[in-house]
């Protein structure tokens, strides 16, 4: 038998980025062996109450699209009053045995992870960070004490990189023998080379991000002059492709203008998940700037569909990709310049790995299926340390566990106590007015049994 597991974020489809693609394709793997997934966001527009999300002809994946609307770059407010019945309803009617959180900003996860013990004692709690965070400003030290509370009872953790491990244990304040491993990975059914593409001796960089400054893409605007500026430029046959929107655009459409480049550097704009890959088969060196990242998703996807990448190395990204087929560069715009300018040459000369060598390097590397059963080993695992007395934070204090958000602080502490004790008597009075038994069970949808039997 398997787990009735939600999975929660305020980042999902039809949002597209690393952690809605994430969400879906582990839920999609997770069936397949027998498990029950349920994805609980909120409303996107019109896209409200329940949908089956499918892929091709496999069983449809239920997602609640709670009645609540984004506020700030697609997450909602904070409401304790209303999130409290709706997801207990939910954990109910699906039989929720593991509540699975995503992102430290999704205010709908980590709702989810501090009310879980308050809605179902038994139910159990992972967090997901696909992120890392700093500890210096007044907004990173604000979201860490919030990302304290809602992991003050999480029974265990996920990371995409060692980096990011570390990064939310001092965060998080979580245990780090309770926090896993667990890098994303890539559909190679969807990124692959096109090795009949002609690129007429062309040498195209290409740039797929949010155009924004922690993608670094000031050290772009400072490196396409140089690299493509006629006639004074060094390789005028390089050609840059950049795909992506955001504030940084105003800044790549004026250097552009101003040096006369509009034949050189081609923009997409924002681009669709699955016009991705038509993008990435124009180039041969994929550029990644980004000044922080836990693991860059993009860079597999450039080095699946064979290209050569350089990136700067920050986080968890010197972890994804071996030498071979990526280049490592200083957070620097003048030493950037000179690791691709280096990279050039060696592509010139046929000194790297070709499309189809660094494709099958890069595809063999990360699979959903494998980054599934490591989830599916997780949750085993959670089941262990429970049964031997051992995992989360409510071991601390076998009686009153909620005494382990003094250990919070002095001011967030009290908080988080008093947030406590307003769940308390939320989930009281829907007891009282919505008893568990008048909630109806839903059936489980789970994928039809291959069978040998022949039909004549």
């Amino acid at each position: 038998m398997g787990y009735n597991i939600c999975m929660l974020s305020d980042f999902f489809y039809p949002n597209v980025g690393g952690v809605e693609s994430h969400i879906f394709q582990v839920s999609l793997c997770l069936i397949e062996p027998g498990h029950s997934v349920t994805i609980v966001t909120h409303a996107y527009g019109e896209r409200k109450g329940v949908r089956y999300i499918t892929k091709g002809k496999q069983i449809g994946i239920k997602t609640y699209y709670l009645p609540f609307k984004p506020v700030y770059n697609q997450a909602i407010l904070p409401s304790f009053i209303l999130t409290i019945p709706l997801l207990r309803n939910i954990f109910i009617r699906e039989q929720i045995e593991i509540v699975h959180a995503h992102g430290a900003f999704s205010v709908i996860g980590n709702q989810a992870l501090f009310h879980a013990i308050f809605i179902n004692p038994n139910l159990k709690t992972v967090f997901t960070d696909h992120s890392l965070f700093g500890f210096a400003d007044t907004s990173a030290i604000i979201t860490n004490k919030v990302l304290q509370i809602a992991l003050w009872n999480v029974d265990s953790a996920i990371c995409v990189s060692h980096t990011g491990k570390e990064n939310t244990v001092l965060r998080g304040k979580v245990k780090a023998e309770l926090i896993y491993v667990i890098p994303n990975a890539v559909d190679t059914r969807v990124f692959f080379p096109d090795l009949r593409y002609k690129s007429n001796g062309k040498i195209g960089l290409v740039v797929m991000s949010r155009l924004v400054y922690r993608k670094g893409i000031d050290i772009l605007a400072k490196i396409i002059a140089p690299l493509s500026c006629v006639p004074c430029a060094k390789y005028p046959n390089v050609e840059f492709h950049i795909g992506g929107d955001g504030p940084k655009m105003v800044l790549l459409e004026e250097i552009t203008e101003k040096h006369h480049l509009q034949n050189r550097v081609f923009f997409y704009g924002s681009v669709k998940h699955e016009r991705v890959r038509n993008i990435l088969v124009k180039g041969h060196i994929f550029l990644n700037m980004s000044l922080t990242e836990a693991f860059c998703t993009a860079i597999v996807e450039a080095a699946c569909c064979g290209l050569h990448v350089v990136s700067t190395k920050v986080g968890g990204v010197p972890e994804v990709l071996p030498p071979e087929v990526m280049t490592l560069a200083p957070v620097d715009p003048a030493l950037y310049l000179e690791v691709v300018e280096r990279v050039i040459e060696k592509h010139q000369k046929k000194a790297i790995l070709d499309r189809e060598q660094t494709s099958k390097l890069a595809s063999g590397i990360y699979r959903w299926k494998d980054i599934a059963q490591r989830t599916e080993v997780v949750y085993n695992n959670i089941f262990k340390q429970d049964s031997i007395g051992e995992g989360s934070r409510k071991h601390d204090y076998p009686g009153d566990p909620k005494r382990s958000l003094w250990k919070i602080g002095f001011f967030f502490g009290k908080i988080a106590y008093l947030i406590a004790l307003w769940n308390i008597l939320v989930v009281f009075i829907c007891e009282w007015m919505f008893p568990k038994e008048t909630i109806d069970i839903c059936p489980k949808l789970l994928p039809e049994k291959k069978t040998n039997v022949k039909t004549h």
